[in-house]
């Protein structure tokens, strides 16, 4: 089927449907069915289950807790650096925020604001930032981890459509990562603020954080808001914030001038969470307010 082709069949699909009924059953325990399933998947899509805390497929009750499933000590040493990449995937785009235009793919731009929906002092903060998409695909590792230290201030829910995000669907529907459902998630830092993204798509079930549990479902049509401003919620640099119960992507957002992308990063290139990301840029070289040492900057 040709990428046009895939696309425009995504407008027709039922999506929110097929995403809540494949939530569903994702979280059944179906017993000996479950494990058909999670050795189809494992087969199918090239999971690596050595790395996993426990590589029985039968040893799952059900299929979201094999798709979340932990990582054995030490199968995601962190890199010495000051930003550490916060996902296993591929990277999709990163580099400057122009104004507040992220580019997604050969002809299309999405606005920060429209991204953190609608909140335009939000999105001013990132004017002239810096961003990384970075894709998940089935069999990769799905819990998403912090890229440096952090104290939560905000969550925000914007519901929205569940297109799928893999790369053709990036490169064929306009500001995709800025229409699909998602997770804002909104740190301060030493250098100022950062944002953590999680974008939903077609059969994603629900995404959760470390502190809220799931926030999808329920799937509702407002935008919905915390704020954590009277509480000291800090995570440290590798530490888990959230994942995905069916795979998709995040979008980080940076301040201008806070730090240089690793120069092997490449869009398509695979990552790994835990290896390094970025080095601060000179601004932000000063110590962090309320989140510790920041341990690691270079």
């Amino acid at each position: 089927m040709s990428d046009r082709l895939a696309v425009l069949s995504q407008y027709f699909l039922p999506k929110q449907a097929l995403s809540t009924i494949a939530g569903k059953l994702a979280e059944s325990e179906a017993g000996s069915l479950t494990t058909r399933v999670i050795r189809w998947f494992v087969q199918r899509y090239g999971v690596d289950l050595s790395e996993a805390v426990d590589a029985d497929p039968i040893s799952y009750r059900s299929f979201n807790e094999f798709f979340t499933r932990p990582l054995r000590a030490g199968a995601r040493p962190l890199a010495d650096a000051a930003f550490l990449c916060p996902v296993d995937g591929a990277i999709s785009q990163f580099g400057a925020i122009e104004h507040d235009q992220i580019f997604q793919a050969k002809g299309h731009r999405y606005s920060t604001v429209a991204l953190v929906g609608g909140d335009r002092p939000l999105a001013a903060r990132f004017e002239n930032g810096a961003f990384a998409t970075l894709y998940l695909s089935p069999r990769d590792y799905h819990r998403i981890h912090m890229p440096v230290d952090g104290r939560l201030t905000r969550m925000i829910h914007v519901p929205g459509a569940l297109f799928s995000v893999n790369p053709a669907t990036a490169r064929g529907v306009p500001g995709l990562f800025a229409r699909n459902e998602r997770v804002v998630c909104v740190f301060e830092a030493g250098f100022g603020p950062f944002v953590l993204i999680l974008v939903g798509a077609t059969i994603v079930g629900s995404m959760a954080t470390v502190w809220h549990g799931t926030v999808n479902p329920p799937r509702v049509r407002e935008i919905r808001e915390w704020r954590y401003d009277d509480q000291q919620i800090v995570l440290k640099k590798g530490d888990e914030m959230g994942r995905f119960l069916l795979g998709s992507t995040v979008v980080v957002l940076f301040p201008k001038d806070t730090l240089r992308f690793n120069p092997a990063w490449a869009p398509a290139r695979p990552i790994r969470m835990g290896e390094m990301m970025a080095t601060p840029a000179e601004r932000s070289r000063r110590t962090p307010e309320g989140t510790g040492d920041n341990s690691g900057r270079t």
